[in-house]
């Protein structure tokens, strides 16, 4: 495990250099003949069925997968994790977010120490604290309970709350607990944002949730701070430690800001931050919106998953399956990017938060001991509901680039909607597209089809389809608190699959630190031309000219400003 050996110079990575070809003879529509080949790769486990058969791959192709896993220690890598052995090696952390979500009587050791308890603890105290705010008993600085809640933080402190409130919303048993509650999300630092959160709501009834593991995160601290003096101008400053409380591990800072060390809720540096959501990042505000029970569903939901992880054959582990593939699509296919396509508006926010998930973790050009790589990893994702996207970016993904799709699909509306007369529901409609548009990528149409349908022969070019696009489906039966745990874990475990046979560390993110400290010299410069109206120096002449500009056109902000907040 200690080699720095890369993946690529081992024999099942030469031998699906070479198997390549082979695959690119057959197309999908021969591929989807072979009735027993796609009985093979279809899997289903705890209410989810994965369909892979319409991947441009055969049944040796899998095999060769399988001993590519071997070959990269997959298994072994797989137990590290679990084990909480140190595999971020560049931090020197643990990679524990499964701890975030295990049964109460489990036992995940790190460092020598079952971490299970003390994520109990703090569950215990999300509960308990989430009752209180919810029953009323704690009130805020007028006496009126606190019903809004705006969560402020940035990247994984937001993406994925935001995807899974966005996903409990319309889900009927969340919805009713969540009655007469908001819960809004502040990341970006422009203005607008602190603008669009604060609409509508009033000082008296909202509660702040303050989220950064060090307290120091810059646009994080800017937001905290402005809604802060937002509950200040209006409650004065003693309101704050009824209307603000903390997600993070530094109780002075914490503290220093005002707000009581009491309400505080930590996690752990084993967590990364796009992995947090199971933490109190993500616990605390949905728990907040919906209450524990809700929240505790998701959870377990997620476990099922870890479990089924760690302990399925790789013929049925649906997270080492969908990982092998993006590696067998990106690497040796040659398709750097994925559209994530669920068919239903509740997951509209699942895909940015797979972009963070996948493209921060795998977004690397050396290996876990600092080799250059000299084969292309990570994928671009994106995504949109279907069919919204149908309307979007299919042209170019049915004739244009070829890009793999995952299509994510739910047997039950959580809002069923029929209406008499019509020849299917609103969801049957919905999912006609769902099954339809995987077969359309991987038959497409040929010139002959066309032809027989006496189709113009000057258009017969613009409406071929050439097909033989790769797709996989996963089916969900339902969209509750349970099933988006399991969603949210099965990409996760996708991703770590991917890095674990490119040989990343998946786990570190130094590719954004380096925007991070330039904007640091520009921030010095900013207030030292507003405040001493010091010329700009020290940039290249770009950077100069466009700084230089936008310091002259907004000469009108005051060097030393008065608290001013946006009013809509």
């Amino acid at each position: 495990m200690a080699s720095s050996a890369l993946i690529c110079e081992t024999q099942p990575w030469k031998d699906l250099k070479a198997h390549v070809e082979d695959v690119k003879k057959t197309h999908l529509r021969d591929l989807l003949s072979d009735t027993e080949r796609c009985k093979s790769m279809m899997v289903d486990f705890d209410g989810i069925t994965l369909d892979y058969s319409r991947q441009q791959a055969n049944v040796d192709t899998i095999d060769k997968l399988y001993k590519l896993a071997e070959a990269s220690h997959l298994k072994e890598k797989i137990h590290r994790m679990f084990n909480g052995e140190r595999i971020n090696s560049t931090e020197n952390r643990a990679v524990l977010h499964v701890a975030l979500r295990a049964p109460r009587d489990s036992v995940i050791n790190s460092d020598g120490k079952n971490v299970v308890p003390d994520v109990w603890n703090v569950l215990d105290k999300i509960k308990q604290f989430s009752e209180r705010i919810r029953s009323g008993s704690w009130v805020g600085a007028t006496g009126k309970p606190l019903t809004d809640v705006v969560a402020v933080g940035i990247g994984g402190s937001f993406l994925g709350p935001l995807f899974v409130h966005t996903a409990l919303q319309t889900d009927p048993e969340a919805s009713k607990y969540a009655k007469g509650r908001q819960l809004r999300f502040l990341a970006n630092v422009d203005p607008i944002d602190v603008a669009r959160n604060i609409t509508g709501l009033s000082p008296e009834t909202t509660l702040v949730v303050v989220v950064s593991k060090t307290f120091t995160t810059a646009e994080t601290m800017l937001n905290a701070r402005t809604l802060r003096a937002w509950i200040s101008k209006e409650l004065g400053p003693s309101a704050i430690a009824k209307h603000m409380v903390a997600v993070s591990t530094n109780l002075e800072l914490v503290e220093k800001f005002g707000i009581d060390p009491n309400n505080a809720f930590a996690f752990w540096d084993w967590v990364g931050g796009r992995y947090s959501v199971c933490s109190a990042v993500g616990m605390l505000p949905l728990s907040l919106q919906y209450g524990f029970s809700i929240i505790e569903k998701f959870l377990k939901g997620a476990s099922s998953i870890d479990q089924h992880f760690s302990s399925a054959p790789f013929e049925k582990n649906i997270p080492v399956l969908l990982g092998l593939l993006s590696v067998w699509n990106v690497t040796f296919l040659g398709y750097p990017a994925r559209a994530i396509l669920p068919y239903t508006q509740a997951l509209e926010k699942f895909a940015p938060h797979i972009q963070q998930v996948s493209m921060e973790s795998n977004g690397k050009g050396v290996s876990i001991d600092g080799v250059p790589l000299p084969f292309g990893t990570g994928e671009i994702d994106f995504g949109e509901p279907g069919t919204n996207g149908q309307h979007s970016f299919y042209q170019l993904i049915h004739q244009g680039r070829v890009i793999p799709c995952d299509f994510i699909g739910v047997v039950k509306s959580q809002q069923p909607v029929y209406l008499e007369g019509e020849v299917v529901s609103n969801h049957d409609e919905l999912m006609s597209n769902f099954f339809a548009q995987p077969d359309a990528l991987a038959y497409g149409k040929t010139a002959e089809q066309l032809q027989k349908e006496n189709v113009a022969q000057n258009l017969i070019p613009h409406k071929t389809f050439s097909g033989n696009r790769p797709s996989l489906s996963i089916l969900l039966s339902s969209l509750d608190a349970y099933k988006i745990g399991q969603l949210l874990a099965i990409y996760e475990h996708r991703v770590a699959v991917q890095g674990f046979i490119w040989g990343l560390n998946s786990f570190d993110q130094w590719g954004v630190e380096l925007g991070k400290s330039l904007a640091t010299q520009v921030r010095k410069q900013l207030n030292a031309s507003r405040t001493k109206k010091d010329p700009v120096e020290g940039f290249n002449f770009s950077t100069t000219a466009l700084l230089t500009k936008y310091l002259e056109e907004s000469s009108d902000v005051p060097a030393n400003p008065q608290t001013l907040l946006p009013r809509i």
